[in-house]
C-alpha cells in the first residue's frame, strides 16, 4: 500500500510526521523514496509526451501559417484581375484556415502552460526526494552508529565478564593449592602418627615376650 496517492499528495507531504508515526522509519522513508522516483518517471513521461505534441503543434500551426498567408496573396491576386469571385472563394477559405489557425493556438498556449506546471512539478519532486533521500542517509546512520553503539558495549561487557572469569579461576587455583598444602601436611602427620603407634605396639609385644622368658627362667631355676 502506497503512502501517497498523487503528486499534491508528495509536494505537500510533511515527512517529519510520516516518520514519526512510523514504527520502521527505516523502512517507510524507502518507500516513500521508491514512490517519489517511481512519480517521477510518471511525471518526466508525461512531460516527454507533452513535449512531442508540442512539436506536433507548432508545426501544424507553422504550415497554417503559411496556408493563411498563401490564399490572402491569392485573395489580392485575384482581386488585381478583376476575379472578384475568385477573391471570395479565396479569403472563404482563409477564413476556414483562420478558424482552425486559432484552435491551435489556444491548444499549444495550453501545452506550454501544462508543460510549465510539469517542470514545476517535476523541480518540487526532485527537491522532495533530495530531501527523503538525505533524510534517509541520517537514519541509516542514526542506526549505524546505534549498532556500533550496542556492539562496544557488548564487547566490554564481555571483556569484563572474560576478566572476571579469570580471576575467579585463579583464586581457585590458589584455593586449591592452599588445600593440597594442608591435605599434604595431614598425609605426613598421619603417617607419622601410624609409625608411633607401629612402634609402640612392636614395642608392647617385646615386653611381653621378655617378661614370658624371664618367668620360664625362673621357674627352672627353681624346681620345687
Amino acid at each position: 500500500m502506497g503512502i501517497f496517492s498523487r503528486l499534491a499528495d508528495i509536494v505537500n507531504s510533511n515527512i517529519n510526521a510520516i516518520l514519526d508515526r512510523a514504527e520502521d522509519p527505516e523502512k517507510i522513508i524507502r518507500l516513500i523514496i521508491q514512490e517519489m522516483e517511481d512519480t517521477l518517471v510518471e511525471v518526466r513521461s508525461s512531460a516527454v509526451r507533452s513535449i512531442a505534441e508540442r512539436k506536433e503543434v507548432e508545426r501544424r500551426v507553422e504550415t497554417m501559417r503559411r496556408e493563411h498567408d498563401e490564399w490572402q496573396r491569392r485573395a489580392e491576386l485575384a482581386l488585381a484581375r478583376g476575379r472578384d469571385e475568385l477573391a471570395k472563394g479565396a479569403l472563404t477559405t482563409k477564413a476556414r484556415i483562420a478558424e482552425a489557425l486559432a484552435r491551435e493556438e489556444r491548444q499549444l498556449a495550453q501545452l506550454a502552460l501544462a508543460l510549465d506546471k510539469q517542470n514545476e512539478d517535476i523541480a518540487q519532486l526532485q527537491a522532495k526526494l533530495a530531501d527523503a533521500k538525505g533524510r534517509e542517509k541520517a537514519i541509516v546512520a542514526r542506526r549505524n552508529t546505534a549498532s556500533s553503539r550496542i556492539r562496544l558495549r557488548t564487547h566490554l561487557y564481555d571483556e569484563r565478564v572474560t576478566d572476571a572469569l579469570a580471576r575467579f579461576e585463579q583464586v581457585e587455583r590458589a584455593l586449591d593449592e592452599m588445600e593440597g598444602r594442608v591435605e599434604a601436611f595431614e598425609l605426613g602427620r598421619k603417617n607419622a602418627d601410624a609409625s608411633a603407634f607401629a612402634t609402640l605396639e612392636q614395642d608392647g609385644r617385646v615386653e611381653e615376650e621378655l617378661a614370658a622368658l624371664k618367668a620360664r627362667l625362673q621357674a627352672r631355676s627353681n624346681p620345687d
